[in-house]
């Protein structure tokens, strides 16, 4: 290999790491159409509520949406866990405004969820078990191996829960005060208007830290490659084997 050839292949390594992390991460977040399962029934309940300030109607339209959009998943037979995190979480902001009459409840169960969210990533980050690396080692066939065999990209997955944790943690420092100051309308505006651009923020930075950490190790391949081994030392000794049964054999009718 010459000097000229090692800039070339380290950059088809990092085009290929990029790729891979892109892939991994839409996988994972759902991309386009995850982030549009995830606004699209908040954005109808506001939308219908500034207009007519009447919760039920908002509420079905939310559910009903979040519904249609699992329907339209199985139609295509396309993977429905993003839509169907939705629907669970619009029918708990339903249940829980119903039950205590608030509008401004049906947002509630999401904010919980969002504060529980960032204080899990940075937990485990503090833990030296960074929750980024326990969601997408499975997508990148490592599983945990990053933890005892891969220091490098232990490192990016713990900056990467890091990132999501306190970009969390800062959307939760707007919303919640807003629950108490701010009417239904406002909060649900502002809500809507911060689902999309903190989330991006966070799956650029993710993109950012991996792309630059060493690859990651695909634990199911080594456990493939074990396997045919052991299947290959086991066929080569049972060859042995025949092989002295053979020539035990052949001895024995020479004797005889």
């Amino acid at each position: 290999m010459t000097s000229l050839d090692k800039p070339t292949e380290d950059t088809t390594q990092q085009d290929h790491a990029r790729a891979v992390t892109e892939a991994a991460l839409f996988e994972a977040f759902g991309g386009v159409r995850g982030m549009v399962e995830t606004v699209l029934p908040g954005l109808l309940f506001v939308t219908i509520y500034t207009i007519n300030k009447d919760l039920h109607w908002s509420a079905i339209a939310a559910l009903a949406v979040s519904l249609v959009l699992v329907v339209v998943r199985l139609a295509m037979k396309d993977t429905v866990k993003h839509a169907f995190s939705g629907v669970f979480g619009v029918a708990f902001g339903v249940v829980f405004a119903m039950f205590t009459g608030n509008a401004k409840d049906f947002y509630l169960p999401g904010m919980l969820y969002t504060l529980g969210l960032s204080l899990a990533y940075i937990i485990t980050t503090l833990a030296g078990v960074p929750l980024m690396g326990l969601i997408l080692g499975p997508v990148f066939k490592e599983n945990l191996s990053w933890r005892t065999r891969n220091p490098g990209r232990k490192k990016a997955y713990a900056k990467a829960s890091w990132a999501w944790g306190l970009i969390l943690f800062g959307k939760c420092l707007i919303l919640f005060p807003l629950y108490w100051w701010a009417d239904t309308a406002q909060l649900g505006w502002v809500l809507v208007t911060l689902k999309i651009p903190p989330f991006l923020l966070a799956v650029w930075l993710t993109w950012v830290f991996l792309a630059k950490a060493p690859a990651p190790i695909d634990v199911f391949a080594e456990m493939e490659a074990e396997e045919r081994a052991e299947e290959e030392r086991k066929a080569a000794q049972a060859a042995q084997a025949a092989e002295r049964g053979e020539s035990a054999a052949g001895r024995h009718r020479r004797e005889a």
